[in-house]
């Protein structure tokens, strides 16, 4: 069975969660490895939170979505990173 991907309209306010290690900069990493495809992705658009025991790292980015090719952009390239461990 084929996955039906919910309907969208374009531009929209979108809040994707990166999880990751808890290491200093992976707030950081999140951030800049989104700018490259929101480039006006600012430090108000990133909320961090650790985990109940501190190893992992959830990052809320909230930014304005261009576009549905521009959200799966965004999914490849963070998923194809080393550093991040779950996409939601």
């Amino acid at each position: 069975m084929e996955y039906e991907r919910p309907h969208m309209d374009f531009p929209t306010i979108f809040r994707l969660r990166v999880i990751g290690a808890n290491q200093d900069d992976f707030a950081t990493f999140v951030m800049v490895e989104v700018r490259k495809h929101v480039p006006d992705l600012t430090e108000d658009g990133i909320e961090a939170r650790p985990s109940n025991g501190g190893k992992y790292l959830a990052v809320k980015v909230s930014f304005v979505a261009e576009s549905r090719e521009q959200l799966d952009a965004i999914y490849a390239h963070l998923s194809a990173q080393d550093r991040v461990i779950y996409l939601l």
